[in-house]
């Protein structure tokens, strides 16, 4: 089995509940995990694989939405990328909002997502 992934992706974006938010946005992170069963052995021509500049794409994309609940833009991402690598048997996907805003808060604030598909 194979991993593609990418990690500490960072976003200027508008998701979340209160107006505030959606005025001004915020600073997210976006991890994504993706595995599959590998087709060649090795792996030697990108076709092959799963393209990680499209992935980036995707969430990218995604990001541009405002969502109020980071759960929706989790999944989202996660069925996005299913949908254009249907061979995917494995995802995981968390999404962590910088600066929430929270009165006197330290610390994260993350959603993740995980999914196994049938092979």
């Amino acid at each position: 089995m194979l991993t593609i992934s990418l990690h500490h992706l960072k976003f200027h974006a508008f998701h979340g509940l209160y107006d505030e938010e959606k005025k001004t946005g915020n600073e997210f992170e976006v991890n994504l995990d993706v595995s599959f069963n590998e087709i060649a052995d090795p792996v030697t021509h990108l076709n092959q694989t799963i393209n990680y500049a499209v992935l980036y794409q995707l969430i990218k994309d995604r990001m541009k939405i405002p969502e109020p609940l980071l759960e929706t833009v989790a999944m989202d991402i996660a069925r996005q990328t299913r949908i254009h690598f249907p061979f995917i048997i494995e995802i995981n996907v968390s999404v962590r909002k910088i600066n929430p805003p929270i009165f006197n808060f330290q610390g994260q604030t993350v959603v993740s997502f995980h999914k196994k598909y049938l092979e």
